[in-house]
């Protein structure tokens, strides 16, 4: 199945500021974006619509990765999704241009907390995303028993419309 993400390019641009301030201990920043979805064609569109950014008291110390948020983070975004009947994406950065990719503990973590997302609003399709400067790499879980696969393409819309190959 192919997963096509749109998102406005104004929207893209607050997330990507949002994630260079700096916190007092975590060396990166984290946040949630709230997503639609339609079925079309034999694909899935994700359509963008609003972004969070985890608590600056919800995310945990712990040295071994840039950022690590705390179960109270989880639970508002889960919380999101129930209450405003939408999908939810984990959004954070790598920085630089091109492409990125998602770090070994990036999909590790992301496999531990995306299935209950899952469980908790199952309707919804749900995900992670990560940025650059200029483009973005994602996927998306389409079960509880950690089915997941990458987003095809993204859509960044505004002007000129800017499109690229997530895979």
């Amino acid at each position: 199945m192919n997963v096509v993400f749109k998102a406005p390019r104004a929207l893209l641009e607050y997330i990507r500021a949002d994630l260079r301030r700096t916190h007092t201990f975590a060396a990166e920043r984290v946040g949630f974006l709230s997503a639609g979805m339609t079925r079309a064609r034999g694909a899935v569109l994700v359509l963008a619509q609003s972004y969070r950014p985890v608590d600056d008291g919800d995310y945990l110390h712990d040295q071994t990765v840039g950022a690590m948020m705390g179960p109270d983070a989880i639970r508002k975004a889960m919380q999101w999704a129930i209450t405003d009947k939408v999908g939810i994406f984990h959004v954070h950065t790598h920085g630089g241009a091109g492409l990125p990719g998602f770090s070994d503990i990036d999909l590790r973590e992301q496999a531990n907390y995306m299935p209950s997302f899952l469980n908790a609003a199952s309707q919804h399709i749900h995900g992670a995303i990560v940025l650059s400067q200029d483009s973005a790499r994602g996927q998306v879980w389409l079960s509880p028993a950690g089915t997941q696969t990458f987003i095809f393409e993204f859509i960044d819309i505004g002007a000129p419309l800017r499109k690229w190959r997530g895979l």
